[in-house]
């Protein structure tokens, strides 16, 4: 995968805007094209205090709702924390939004002043699918896009 070349096209593809929703839009649909192993991807909302809520996202459907208290995108959320899970099926409560997932990358999501706005969340159905290049690229591109997200 081309990290400088996606890097840059989403970074002229956000430029100026401000609107969260918008902005995760735009990186689901160019992460999930460009990342040849990730077969669901999209963004969860921090909606509620604790709550979780399918925000915008490319792939099959993805659970509504998600407690901070359950799986691995809670588990991101609640600890503020990376969750890169080689094999889903060895991660307590684990939910299974699609019975395909092996393999999952959770990202929290805050912008400039701290706040959480959710999680990026990357799902594969190959185990092991997600690296740490993939961290190395996606954390400081999240930090960047969202810097002033609303």
């Amino acid at each position: 995968m081309d990290y400088e070349t996606a890097t840059k096209d989403i970074l002229a593809l956000t430029h100026g805007e401000t609107d969260s929703v918008a902005l995760m839009a735009t990186l689901a649909c160019e992460i999930h094209a460009r990342h040849p192993l990730s077969d669901w991807t999209g963004f969860y909302r921090v909606t509620a205090p604790e709550l979780l809520k399918i925000g915008p996202y490319q792939g099959g459907h993805g659970c509504l709702v998600i407690p901070f208290s359950r799986g691995v995108c809670g588990a991101a959320a609640r600890t503020g924390e990376v969750q890169n899970v080689p094999d889903v099926d060895a991660f307590p409560d684990h939910i299974a939004c699609a019975s395909s997932t092996r393999s999952e990358l959770v990202i929290p999501v805050r912008n400039g002043a701290g706040r959480l706005l959710g999680v990026l969340d990357l799902d594969s159905n190959t185990p092991a699918a997600f690296t740490q290049a993939d961290e190395d690229w996606l954390i400081p591109l999240l930090a960047q896009v969202f810097e002033r997200a609303e």
